[in-house]
């Protein structure tokens, strides 16, 4: 690999031939694939693709895997300058952090928020991210603007929430499924992002709003991204309301069907996953926020045994696709596994593939990308796997489940272009976009009025060695400086002058 460039692999055309190549039919080795025009024209045995393309110079990638990109089904990009406040928090936090701080956010900060986030996503293996729909009060475009210019694949929610909290009145539906109709018809030839329609809970829309997303996403080919049956609270809210379980009451009103992404999906009765697999629903399962801020963990074997589609989603936690696919098995194994002597718990080869195909079915993309085939787009990694971490090799599924990590990334291609190397991009300025975030993203914080149940670690550990500290307050009002630092507070917030390594594209609109 020492006279591997980004300019050989910055070509139209390309013919990649390296040691592995992760196919639905395995890993197959002496296979090679053909690059052009964004999608996968060729894939096979090298000789036949050699004698094949007589006009294309092999470029031999000795000590690397092809395979596709991650896919993450369920993110939220404009939530990227609050993620690690979640640390330590009970579930159910929007109220109190998601919600104003996205509220909080003025163009450049939901266009750099998100544009950072993708950076982490890419940096992570993920060429396609599932963008559940922003608060903040922006055009969405702005978001996708983000994640074109960053270079990722973007299924971009629409929230279309229509119903009161029990506070007021309900809003009228008609200005919110006009909107939603003009976001379906948006981005019909962009090539990198595709529209959905989202709604925050199944009790945040109207009946009849529930029933028509569902049948504007079914007619368009979208999806309705929807958080279900997350939250103990979210369904005992549920039920005070209507009488009916998040999951059983978009049965009842119509709103439950192949369209549905439902998120997360973890306090399932037996007839509800029934619902799910009779319906065509797909899940996002999503371990990582499970163990960090949820009450229970999503039957994800139980998912795959009775055929329910489904992807991994990183809920923003983390942007890490083998970190992701290691916590899925691994969640499943803690949760279900044990307790029944199940020492495979799927396998390997069953996360890895949800973590790639099985998510870009889920989020409605499952023609388009997710698998090393003709036809399909060219998202894809190429994977090191020279490192002791690898070697020697048994089982390259489990191997990456358990044991990859985004280190071993070269490459990170989304539709045939080259979007990072050696974890950077090759195009434009990471570097720049980073020192921004970290500019913007406390003014951002501050300005939300953001509240935490629990402490930064740091003070958890000075109230513990106080002898009084039963007697300290336990909510958290104000956020203190990153990583506990003791620096001022930044100068008070107001719309930050745009800088002119990111500007943020207004004009695409």
């Amino acid at each position: 690999m020492t006279d591997l460039t980004p300019d050989r692999l910055r070509r139209d055309a390309l013919l990649l031939v390296p040691d592995v190549t992760l196919t639905p039919d395995g890993p197959l080795g002496l296979h090679a694939v053909v690059v052009r025009d964004g999608v996968f024209r060729d894939v096979g045995p090298v000789e036949r693709i050699v004698r094949t393309h007589p006009s294309l110079t092999p470029v031999r990638l000795p000590g690397q895997v092809l395979m596709p990109g991650f896919v993450d089904a369920h993110h939220h990009l404009t939530q990227s300058f609050g993620g690690a406040l979640a640390f330590g928090e009970p579930s159910e936090i929007f109220r109190r952090v998601w919600v104003p701080l996205e509220r909080a956010l003025d163009e450049e900060s939901a266009y750099v928020a998100a544009k950072l986030a993708a950076l982490e996503s890419l940096r992570g293996g993920f060429t396609t991210v599932a963008e559940a729909g922003t608060r903040a009060t922006v055009d969405v475009d702005v978001v996708a603007s983000a994640a074109r210019d960053a270079g990722i694949r973007c299924v971009l929610g629409l929230v279309c929430n229509d119903a009161a909290d029990g506070t007021g009145d309900d809003a009228d539906p008609r200005p919110v499924l006009s909107a939603a109709e003009r976001h379906l018809a948006r981005y019909g030839a962009d090539g990198l992002v595709h529209p959905s329609l989202a709604v925050s809970v199944p009790e945040a829309a109207t009946a009849p709003t529930l029933a028509a997303t569902a049948r504007l996403a079914a007619e368009a080919g979208a999806v309705v991204q929807i958080h279900v049956n997350e939250h103990l609270v979210a369904v005992e809210r549920s039920l005070v309301r209507h009488g009916l379980r998040p999951l059983e009451y978009l049965h009842h009103v119509g709103a439950l069907g192949p369209q549905l992404l439902a998120a997360h999906a973890t306090l399932l009765t037996p007839a509800e996953v029934t619902l799910l697999a009779d319906s065509g629903a797909a899940v996002s399962y999503n371990p990582v926020a499970s163990a960090w801020k949820g009450n229970a963990v999503a039957p994800a074997t139980a998912f795959a045994e009775r055929g329910i589609r489904f992807g991994l989603g990183t809920d923003g936690t983390r942007g890490d696709g083998f970190r992701l696919a290691d916590a899925a098995e691994f969640a499943q194994r803690l949760t279900y596994g044990l307790a029944s002597g199940d020492s495979s718990c799927g396998a390997g080869w069953t996360w890895w593939e949800r973590a790639t195909a099985g998510g870009a079915d889920a989020v409605g993309l499952g023609r388009r990308t997710g698998r090393v085939v003709p036809g399909a787009a060219a998202d894809f990694l190429l994977v090191d796997v020279t490192g002791p971490e690898m070697q020697p090799s048994w089982d390259l599924p489990w191997e990456l489940v358990r044991r990859g990590n985004r280190d071993q990334l070269t490459a990170v291609f989304v539709a045939g272009r080259l979007r990072l190397w050696h974890g950077w991009p090759p195009d434009w300025d990471g570097p720049a976009l980073v020192r921004r975030a970290a500019e913007l993203g406390p003014r951002v914080v501050r300005r939300a009025g953001v509240t935490r149940a629990h402490p930064t670690s740091v003070t958890a550990r000075q109230r513990a060695a106080t002898p009084d500290a039963s007697a300290s307050p336990r909510t958290t009002p104000a956020v203190p400086p990153p990583h506990g630092s003791v620096l001022p507070a930044p100068p008070p917030a107001g719309p930050a002058a745009p800088s002119p390594a990111l500007p943020c594209p207004g004009g695409r609109r």
